[in-house]
């Protein structure tokens, strides 16, 4: 059985699927193997941000039905197997145009010619995200200046504030860690739309590979400032603090509102019309018990 975990593992890698979720039936759904059993297995990859949700999904889903016949007697009896990897939301989208990937996980709004890509298959909306101005709640900025202007924020991840007592004269006089997403990430889009407007990032600023990572550097060095997914902020309370942005604070009645500008939407794309396992799963994401993942993990469910 050693042996035979190993080579699934060994397969899984070679596929460059770097995160699994799902497993289940009376063998373990690794077993399987994805280059060849096309039909019983759903791969998906793409926004670091929303590869959370759909792994703790998938993991449910697999728990509670375990093999494809019990979700649906029409499907075959076949152990459910589910892969998630992350790697930004412009990987998913290409992934999922190239077949690499059965979804791509997107967390931006899609332009028009985005969109014609997928005109055979399907865009879903799960649910919505704001980017939050976000700092170390050690840092005295919370306390003496916890609202910031939009062109505030523009100077900072611009590099013309390059300190915090630049900033606000009661500051410290050290220097301020601009931290972002890098370019294959769809946070960076959004927040070149919302704030920076073709401003260039500083070279300095340090770029994250994932929003995981981004919300780390906050919550370990003090002195760092980086956009972070709201559902990050919120499941790390307290080691986040969230900056209101000309007034308005990242609320839940704000974002819903829509007075909080720094938005975007978290999609599942694909290129082709999803098969009946696929679209089984697709379901599940959208009831009740998918978007109470959503809800419970930080962020602003999709209408049912």
């Amino acid at each position: 059985m050693r042996v035979k975990r190993l080579a699934a593992l060994l397969l899984i890698a070679a596929l460059a699927l770097f995160a699994v979720a799902g497993c289940g039936g009376d063998k373990p759904a690794a077993d399987n193997n994805p280059a060849t059993d096309q039909k019983s297995s759903i791969k998906i990859g793409g926004s670091s941000t929303l590869a959370p949700i759909i792994a703790k999904c998938a993991d449910d889903f697999t728990e509670e039905f375990k093999t494809w016949n019990k979700v649906d007697p029409s499907l075959p009896e076949e152990p459910i197997v589910i892969f998630v990897s992350t790697g930004g939301s412009g990987f998913g989208m290409k992934s999922a145009v190239d077949g690499t990937f059965d979804f791509g996980m997107v967390s931006k709004d899609l332009k028009d010619e985005e969109k014609a890509q997928f005109a055979d298959g399907t865009i879903v909306q799960l649910g919505s995200d704001v980017l939050d101005i976000a700092v170390n709640p050690a840092n005295p900025v919370t306390k003496v200046k916890p609202d910031l202007t939009t062109e505030e924020i523009k100077a900072i991840f611009a590099g013309q504030i390059k300190t915090w007592q630049q900033l606000e004269p009661s500051l410290p006089d050290r220097p301020v860690v601009v931290a972002v997403r890098d370019l294959g990430g769809g946070a960076s889009e959004v927040f070149d739309k919302a704030v920076m407007k073709g401003t260039p990032i500083s070279p300095e600023a340090l770029q994250i590979p994932s929003m995981g990572a981004l919300a780390g550097k906050v919550m370990d060095n003090v002195d760092t400032i980086g956009y972070v997914s709201s559902g990050l902020v919120n499941q790390n309370s307290d080691k986040i603090t969230a900056l209101s942005v000309d007034g308005i604070a990242p609320t839940v009645e704000n974002i819903v509102a829509g007075k909080y500008k720094i938005g975007r939407p978290l999609l599942l794309v694909s290129k082709d019309k999803p098969n009946s396992q696929q679209q089984a799963f697709l379901d599940y994401l959208q009831s009740e018990k998918g978007l109470k993942v959503v809800e419970k993990m930080g962020y602003i469910p999709a209408a049912q």
